[in-house]
C-alpha cells in the first residue's frame, strides 16, 4: 500500500519532467524564420582562381556585394520580395560584368538576344521574354508580362513592342555592346573554323553566364528572377533556361525558390528549378539535400552543368554547383556572404 502511494505521488512528477522534455526538443528543434533573406548569383562556369587577378576578383566581389545591398536595403525596410528581385537584377543587368543587359554576350549574328522571367511564390504567378533586343531591363519586362498580361511568356518583336507600351525603358541596341564580349564571339567563330563544328558542340566555355536572385521577404513571400544574355555565337533566336518557369526560374512559398544558371538545354530538360522544389514537396527532403541531389547527382549523371541559388520558406539558403566556379552570395540580417570559386 505504501509503495502504491509513493507511486502516486510520483507519477504526475515524471509525466511533467517527460514532458517538459518533449516541449524542448519541439522548442530547440524549431528554428525561427529569419525577417529577410535574399541570393543572388552571376552566372556559373570555369571561373578559376588561377586565372582571376585580384583586381578582378575584387572587381566582382564588389558587384556581388552592392547587389545584395540593394536587395537587402527593400527587404530590411518592409519592401516586397519582388521589388527585392527586381532590383538587385537591375543592377547587375546594369553591369558588363555579368551576361545579362549591359554584359550580355553576342549570338552568330553579331547581336544580343536577351531572356528573363520572375516568378512569385505566393499564388505562384509568373511572367517571361525571350529573344529581346532592345529592352534595357529584361527583367522589368518580366515582371510586366506577370502583372499586366494574361500570359505567361512573350518573345522577340511581340515582347519588345509590350513593353514600349507598357513605357519601359527602350534602348538602341548598341547600348548593350561590350569590347570583352565581341571579343568572345571572335575566339568563338575562330574556334568553329579552327575545328570544323558549330559552336554548341564545343566543349568551351560558351554556355555559361545568368544573373537570378530569390528573395523572402518580411510577410514569407518568395520570389525568384533570372536574366540572361544566352549563349555565346547561339544561332536561330536560341532560347535557354533563363525564361522558361519551373527550368531557369521557380518559387513556392510551400517549398523554395530557385534561379538557374549553367547549360541551358540540360536545365530545361530536366526542368531543374521545379524538380528541387518537387523533392522538397514530395519526399519532405531539405533544401539543401534536394539541392545537392539535382545539381551534383542527378544533372552530372545527365551530361548537364552549372548551378543554382535557393532560398526556402524558412529562410534556409543553398548555392549548390557542379562547375568549377560560380558568382554568388546571400544576405540575412546580420550575415553576408559572398563567393566565387569552389571550395570557397
Amino acid at each position: 500500500m505504501r509503495k502504491f502511494l509513493v507511486l502516486l505521488l510520483v507519477l504526475p512528477f515524471l509525466t511533467f519532467s517527460c514532458e517538459q522534455q518533449e516541449t524542448n526538443v519541439v522548442a530547440a528543434d524549431k528554428k525561427e524564420r529569419p525577417e529577410y533573406a535574399m541570393v543572388i548569383h552571376g552566372g556559373a562556369g570555369t571561373i578559376l582562381k588561377a586565372n582571376m587577378s585580384e583586381e578582378k576578383d575584387a572587381e566582382y566581389r564588389k558587384a556581388l556585394s552592392d547587389a545584395l545591398e540593394i536587395g537587402e536595403n527593400i527587404l530590411k525596410n518592409g519592401g516586397s520580395s519582388i521589388d527585392a528581385v527586381q532590383k538587385t537584377i537591375n543592377f547587375m543587368e546594369n553591369s558588363p560584368l555579368f551576361n545579362a543587359g549591359k554584359g550580355a554576350v553576342f549570338t552568330n549574328a553579331g547581336i544580343n538576344e536577351m531572356d528573363a522571367s520572375i516568378m512569385y511564390g505566393k499564388d505562384q504567378n509568373a511572367g517571361a521574354i525571350g529573344g529581346v533586343t532592345n529592352i534595357k531591363n529584361p527583367i522589368n519586362a518580366a515582371r510586366a508580362v506577370m502583372e499586366k498580361s494574361e500570359h505567361v511568356m512573350l518573345s522577340g518583336k511581340g515582347a519588345e513592342e509590350f513593353a514600349k507600351v507598357q513605357g519601359l525603358e527602350i534602348v538602341d541596341p548598341s547600348y548593350f555592346r561590350t569590347e570583352n564580349r565581341l571579343k568572345a564571339l571572335e575566339r568563338a567563330k575562330a574556334k568553329e573554323m579552327e575545328l570544323g563544328l558549330e559552336i554548341q558542340d564545343l566543349n568551351g566555355d560558351y554556355k555559361y553566364g545568368t544573373v537570378g536572385a530569390v528573395a523572402l521577404d518580411k510577410d514569407g513571400n518568395l520570389c525568384a528572377g533570372t536574366s540572361t544574355g544566352g549563349m555565346t555565337n547561339k544561332r536561330y533566336n536560341r532560347i535557354g533556361d533563363a525564361p522558361i518557369i519551373g527550368a531557369g526560374t521557380f518559387a513556392d512559398n510551400a517549398s523554395c525558390g530557385v534561379s538557374s544558371t549553367g547549360h541551358g538545354e540540360f536545365f530545361i530538360r530536366y526542368t531543374v528549378a521545379r524538380d528541387i522544389a518537387a523533392m522538397m514537396e514530395y519526399k519532405g527532403v531539405s533544401l539543401e539535400e534536394a539541392g545537392n541531389y539535382i545539381i551534383n547527382e542527378k544533372l552530372v549523371e545527365k551530361g548537364g552543368s552549372g548551378g543554382v541559388v535557393a532560398l526556402d520558406k524558412d529562410g534556409n539558403i543553398s548555392m549548390p554547383f557542379n562547375s568549377e566556379g560560380m558568382y554568388r552570395g546571400y544576405v540575412k540580417p546580420n550575415e553576408n556572404v559572398v563567393k566565387i570559386y569552389k571550395n570557397e
